[in-house]
């Protein structure tokens, strides 16, 4: 295998859809499907899978993949007239073979540069031009870096407001061993109880029930530890001021077609969002968010998330 499909494969994947695979040298890797734009798969050094994907995911489009780190554009959520989490997650993207200069770090050599630009059809339902971008790198110690720019291309003079999530589903070994860090004692909207707006009390946050939270002005960095597995993710991110939890628990999850019964105990869901405050670009502007995963052994302190606290498990 040359050097170069080493880095970046494109292929064929599930129903023959496109994917391309991003390898590095040390054997992590991670999967990029371009329907959606969506990363489906990100492994470490040893095989294991970091991300949950529904094993009822059927990749039938215009059904939207259920799992991975689904992009989440014009529109997060309800939040809108548009669909449940906008259209970008269930529309087929593009290889972009000529990305404008991108500010980061020249050692990756695996990453690939996808673009999405509306159709005729698109534009009946959100009347306006843009280009979403979308890089994805896979860096040499594993780390997973999502980067997107969306930039007004409307020629009419007219500016558009949208939300924005990275919809991340961690894979998680029980769901009741789990804990997240780095949202204590900020304020949430609780999808739950029509988008109230409550305050976190406790140390960290467990899971014990269904839990779906938009928490707001949240810090650049947020740890979700599994407890069982001795593993900690790390995310951070730039740009994107909210942060949303979600786990279906056991009712939803029965309810939900695409994802198995007990799968719920399995999976985590914290989002790196924009969904408080929309972002609204005039013609020719241009946003950019991003966010980088890394897993690491739970016998880090992650007590950089809070200069006050020192956090150590394992």
């Amino acid at each position: 295998m040359s050097a170069e499909k080493m880095h970046v494969e494109h292929c064929k994947g599930v129903n023959g859809l496109d994917k391309v695979i991003l390898r590095e040298i040390r054997g992590c890797s991670a999967e990029v499907y371009l329907y959606g734009g969506q990363v489906t798969s990100w492994k470490n050094e040893h095989g294991e899978e970091l991300l949950f994907l529904s094993s009822k995911t059927t990749f039938k489009p215009p059904k939207a993949i259920r799992g991975g780190i689904p992009i989440c554009f014009p529109q997060f959520g309800n939040n809108g007239s548009l669909e449940q989490h906008g259209f970008a997650r269930n529309r087929f993207w593009s290889v972009d073979l000529d990305p404008p200069p991108f500010p980061s770090n020249t050692s990756h050599r695996a990453f690939v540069d996808l673009i999405l630009r509306p159709s005729e059809e698109d534009v009946k339902i959100w009347p306006h031009r843009y280009e979403c971008r979308l890089r994805v790198a896979l860096g040499p110690g594993g780390d997973l870096m999502l980067t997107s720019r969306i930039r007004n291309t409307n020629t009419d003079g007219k500016s558009f407001t949208f939300t924005f999530a990275y919809h991340t589903y961690f894979f998680v070994t029980d769901i009741s061993e789990v804990r997240v860090e780095g949202l204590e004692t900020l304020d949430y909207l609780d999808n739950l109880k029509s988008k109230e707006r409550f305050t976190e009390q406790g140390d960290a946050i467990t899971f014990e029930s269904e839990v779906d939270k938009v928490y707001l002005s949240t810090p650049t960095k947020i740890a979700i530890l599994d407890h069982e597995r001795k593993r900690t993710f790390v995310l951070r991110k730039d740009g994107l001021p909210d942060a949303v939890v979600w786990n279906p628990w056991d009712k939803k999850a029965k309810a939900m077609p695409d994802f198995g019964d007990d799968e719920y105990k399995h999976m985590l869901c914290v989002e790196a969002a924009c969904v408080e405050k929309p972002i609204t670009l005039k013609p020719g502007e241009e946003w950019r968010g991003r966010q980088e995963l890394s897993a690491v052994p739970s016998s880090y302190c992650s007590g950089q998330l809070d200069p006050r606290r020192v956090f150590c498990s394992g």
